[in-house]
């Protein structure tokens, strides 16, 4: 993997072949310097925003773009640092831009997305025949292919040259007892080579099998600083086996993170910087 920071004064939406992974924020869901922990998958003409939060429009303003260059989309779950930047990826797309992006989404989070966060915002913009809008008529919905032979209600998605694989997570209530018991929320396998664990509570389960089916070059993990509640600690991950550990990569963290680097190098680990490109040849 090579690491260099942007340097564009507009973010290319290209690369000349090589998978790269941007991170468009680093932070948690209430960071103030970090924007929020959201990425941009490019290869070579074709890419991918995975999520959406309520900040990235700015920091995609601030790369030189808008919401409305970006054209696929793949949501993970429902907190707003993840989909609250959606409301204005819609309306910029409907109103100025005058077309429909795509986003690659099951059709049972597809009514949990619009029905429970993006509807009351969107559906009453216009009315035909007494109708109000849905969510096709912002939308181009791609379906996941479904994978039984993966594990955690495995999926796949092919976007150009991107391959995505999913799975579920226990991230979110604290109270879920497994994957399956919590609401829905996925992380991600790019390209066979790059796991993104999304959001989740510690779980050495999905860690350990995503590596034996997949052996990661890079896992970019998101990690807090306690232990509890919905995302692992960095206490936890220092648990995980170290041949494991020195290929992680620390993500969605709080603004205090420079508080934790020090103990995360003794464990063989380091956090992801914002606006930097994360390119595999």
């Amino acid at each position: 993997m090579r690491i260099r920071k942007v340097s564009h004064r507009k973010l290319p939406l290209t690369t000349r072949g090589q998978l790269r992974i941007l991170f468009l924020g680093t932070g948690s869901a209430f960071t103030k310097k970090n924007y929020q922990n959201n990425i941009l998958i490019v290869k070579g003409e074709d890419h991918v925003m995975i999520d959406c939060g309520t900040r990235a429009p700015e920091a995609l303003s601030r790369l030189g773009r808008s919401v409305g260059d970006v054209r696929n989309y793949y949501i993970t779950h429902s907190h707003a640092d993840h989909v609250g930047g959606l409301e204005e990826v819609m309306l910029v797309n409907r109103y100025v831009t005058r077309t429909r992006p795509h986003i690659y989404i099951p059709e049972e989070y597809q009514t949990i997305l619009w029905e429970r966060s993006l509807r009351g915002g969107s559906e009453e913009n216009e009315r035909h025949e007494g109708e109000g809008l849905g969510f096709e008529d912002f939308w181009v919905v791609h379906r996941p292919t479904e994978r039984p032979d993966l594990p955690r209600r495995g999926t796949e998605v092919q976007i150009g040259g991107i391959n995505l694989k999913t799975f579920r997570t226990r991230h979110f209530p604290e109270q879920a007892r497994s994957w399956d018991d919590a609401f829905y929320s996925v992380g991600l396998v790019i390209d066979d080579r790059v796991m993104f664990t999304g959001d989740t509570q510690y779980d050495e389960e999905l860690i350990t099998t995503m590596e034996e089916l997949f052996s990661p070059e890079v896992i970019f993990h998101d990690v807090q600083f306690f232990t509890g509640g919905i995302h692992a600690s960095l206490k936890e991950i220092n648990g995980l086996p170290r041949h494991i550990r020195d290929h992680i990569y620390l993500m969605h963290y709080p603004d205090s993170w420079r508080d934790h680097a020090d103990e995360a190098k003794r464990h063989g680990m380091q956090f992801v910087k914002q606006w930097v490109f994360y390119d595999f040849a």
